[in-house]
């Protein structure tokens, strides 16, 4: 068996995001491996900004909605990785435009990832509109093993809890 060296964590800021990153974080420190977070920021959403630019509607650019993007995400990310006490691990963040469940095994195979540690609920509060398709595409797809975290009661783990 391969050493779990890098773990990515998929979050999409939803109310599953927190039990998720967290319980990814102890993983990551119980095997000491790099904490890979990954957020896809969605096509469709990137083709909506488009649209409104071309109509000449919006008043902002499909550029400057991804950087904005980037760096809400990037802060709500730092908010979360400090509430699950993750000062001790390797973290990288990633950000992409593009489908969730393309992008996500893209990271997977670009950053030789050991293992993913996804929700199974995601923005809609539903299981089987994310399991239905990002959760369970990455599951099929993915050629390393998929941890799902299910639910809530993983908000109180803290990552680096004296043993």
């Amino acid at each position: 068996m391969k050493p779990i060296t890098k773990i990515l964590v998929a979050i999409d800021f939803s109310d599953y995001s927190k039990p998720t990153l967290t319980y990814a974080a102890y993983v990551a420190s119980v095997f000491k491996a790099t904490l890979i977070v990954v957020n896809v920021i969605n096509q469709r959403d990137v083709d909506v900004i488009h649209k409104v630019e071309v109509e000449g509607v919006g008043g902002i650019s499909v550029e400057q909605y991804i950087d904005i993007q980037k760096i809400e995400r990037a802060s709500m990310t730092d908010q979360l990785l400090g509430n699950a006490g993750c000062l001790d691990l390797k973290i990288e963040r990633v950000f992409r435009v593009g489908t969730p469940w393309v992008e996500l095994l893209e990271v997977v195979r670009e950053k030789e990832i050991d293992l993913v540690v996804i929700g199974t609920k995601g923005r809609s509060n539903i299981a089987n509109t994310l399991f239905g398709s990002t959760a369970e595409k990455v599951y099929r797809r993915s050629g390393v093993p998929v941890l799902s975290v299910r639910g809530k009661e993983h908000e109180e783990i803290v990552c680096n809890q004296p043993t």
